[in-house]
């Protein structure tokens, strides 16, 4: 898989699909594997156009919900799917005002080719959002290409979106996150150095940049951390602002690992989220937090123990 930036194109010609793809769920799979077999038969590669940041983000940040994925995150998991190329498109004001007619000649007939291209059946685009399934389908037969909507995809009685699996991350349903997902929740970083307030507890954490505006998911986890090796180290783990020290409007994500002695600053990180413990609390004092971490850690035990997960 490779990355498209810029107005760099493929003059061969595509098969396309366009949207958010956070959390790369399995309705998102879905849609990439029937796209897949649209571009064996017409022997074009597949593309996913992207746009950064997300256009709610780039409107309404501060009510955009949040994200279940960074842009690394969502590039690597599509990586592990039949997608040939990501197409980046930098969300600007540039692209805010392009209209709809000039996102299909200039974005998808003359840099992309396009010959199939899967869409939602509610998918709005362009300026004032003006574009919709109807005009695209009205250009395509004018540029001869075939306009599909996506199909539903339902788990365990749920319809697959990225609005539910928030909602049960939200809610701690984490089962059904997973369910949605098609894996467990998890989120990718390296490992930086923090203020070291773990250590002074007796409790050291690897600290995770999250590299997104707000998190999905807030709360005290059973978790496990692979490192690059393929180690898998289980822990409990505070997504939160660390309101007993005052730790600011940034989301943090502290990971305490259970029987672990070990360096692992400037690592590349996987930590899955497998059971809420908690939700996040504030403490009267640093005796009282470091009380509430030892029982965390029990019951994070107690978790891997029952659970087989570690």
């Amino acid at each position: 898989m490779y990355l498209i930036k810029g107005s760099s194109g493929l003059p061969g010609g595509s098969v396309a699909t366009i949207g958010n793809f956070d959390g790369v769920h399995r309705g998102h799979r879905r849609v990439i594997e029937k796209l897949a077999e649209a571009g064996q038969s017409l022997q074009l590669p597949l593309v996913v156009i992207l746009f950064e940041p997300q256009p709610r983000e780039y409107f309404t940040l501060t009510t955009a919900p949040p994200r279940l994925m960074s842009l690394r995150e969502k590039l690597a998991a599509l990586k592990t799917l039949p997608v040939d190329a990501v197409l980046l498109l930098r969300f600007t004001e540039k692209l805010a005002r392009m209209t709809a007619t000039a996102f299909i000649e200039d974005i998808l007939v003359a840099q992309l080719g396009v010959r199939h291209l899967v869409v939602g059946d509610d998918f709005r685009f362009g300026l004032n959002r003006q574009g919709n399934f109807a005009l695209l389908q009205q250009y395509g037969q004018r540029h001869r290409f075939q306009v599909a909507d996506t199909p539903s995809e339902v788990i365990a009685g749920e319809r697959v979106s990225s609005t539910r699996i928030r909602l049960a991350l939200e809610q701690g349903e984490l089962a059904l996150a997973e369910a949605l997902l098609g894996r467990p929740y998890s989120v990718l970083g390296r490992v930086i150095h923090g203020e070291k307030r773990g250590r002074t507890l007796g409790f050291p954490t690897a600290n995770v940049n999250m590299k997104r505006p707000n998190s999905a998911i807030r709360g005290v986890f059973a978790v496990t951390l692979t490192t690059p090796d393929g180690c898998r180290h289980p822990g409990v783990a505070n997504v939160g602002q660390r309101p007993t020290i005052r730790g600011g409007q940034r989301v943090n994500l502290e990971t305490y690992l259970l029987d672990f002695c070990g360096d692992l600053y400037g690592l590349p990180v996987e930590i899955r989220f497998h059971h809420r413990i908690r939700e996040e609390q504030c403490f009267a004092d640093l005796t009282a937090l470091r009380e509430r971490i030892a029982l965390d850690a029990a019951a994070a035990r107690a978790y891997f123990l029952t659970s087989g997960q570690a």
